[in-house]
């Protein structure tokens, strides 16, 4: 059995660079212990060219990207092979950052407003973590929108989404995605208003945690997300905030796949089948940094 890893930040963008490496790592290693064969796009090929290359000749296939370019790769898998992640569909919708604020708030999801004025946060449309993403009084450059600046704690829910063959999105129980952890995340803002993303700890705990992750399962099932997920929010006093959506694998791959009894790779793989388990078990406690290093504690 082969599978088909295509990350695309390790050769052609390189602020994401060290993590596509380490989420890729992490997925090719936990893939090739459960049995799988792992191809993986040429370095310095041209990225869509060597998904049509690869992607018939493997019995599945998941695209890890920028979102502004996830949806037209993971579109070319679906059609030349398996895709075990989310659709393109769903993809295509999440990388709109504001079309995904607006579906949520719909559906009841409190989510960062629009700021026109002043100091704001600004962020690219279609961005992909912090890059880019700073907090200033400042005019939004083309395909940015300002929003207001959520004070609190910054977590992140990785879910895996599973579904029932021939449908578009079922998961496994009425209530949600499968729960891989809740994370903390490391977010600073230095001295330009500029965020950094410096990576996370997983588990983490809080007094809200079966809140902040009912509100992730929600946030992922409104959306039609599948596969791996991940769910970033700013929790503060009296607010819990979804602030971005992954459609995606993300850094808490490489954490929590070292804590974690099951194969990543095998549980994605059941989900794309509508056969997730009803839980995992993660022991210890794993903090990451961004460029894939893990200490165990």
């Amino acid at each position: 059995m082969k599978v088909l890893l295509a990350e695309y930040t390790r050769h052609h963008f390189p602020a994401l660079a060290p993590e596509g490496e380490a989420m890729v790592r992490t997925l090719r290693e936990s893939f090739e212990r459960i049995g799988y064969e792992v191809v993986m796009p040429d370095h310095g090929a041209d990225f869509k060219e060597e998904i049509i290359r690869l992607a018939p000749g493997c019995d599945e296939a998941l695209v890890i990207a920028p979102d502004n370019l996830l949806a037209r790769y993971t579109k070319i898998v679906e059609d030349l092979s398996r895709n075990i992640g989310s659709s393109s569909l769903a993809i295509a919708v999440c990388a709109n950052k504001r079309r995904t604020a607006a579906t949520l708030k719909m559906n009841g999801i409190d989510v960062p407003e629009e700021v026109s004025t002043g100091k704001r946060v600004i962020k690219e449309i279609s961005g992909c973590g912090a890059v880019n993403m700073r907090y200033r009084d400042e005019e939004p450059g083309e395909n940015e929108f300002g929003l207001e600046f959520i004070q609190g704690e910054h977590f992140s829910v990785s879910l895996v989404g599973s579904r029932v063959v021939g449908e578009v999105c079922l998961y496994y129980t009425g209530e949600g995605p499968l729960v891989l952890s809740l994370n903390r995340q490391k977010i600073r803002i230095d001295e330009t208003g500029l965020f950094h993303y410096d990576g996370g700890e997983t588990p983490a705990s809080h007094p809200r945690a079966d809140e902040i992750i009912a509100i992730a399962q929600k946030a992922s099932t409104v959306l039609g997300c599948q596969g791996y997920v991940g769910i970033d929010l700013v929790v503060g006093a009296d607010r819990m905030v979804v602030v971005d959506v992954n459609p995606r694998p993300t850094d808490s791959i490489v954490g929590i796949a070292a804590i974690m009894q099951e194969e990543i790779a095998d549980i994605i793989l059941k989900a794309s089948y509508g056969k997730s388990p009803d839980h995992v078990t993660l022991k210890g406690t794993a903090v990451f940094g961004k460029d894939g290093a893990v200490t165990i504690q």
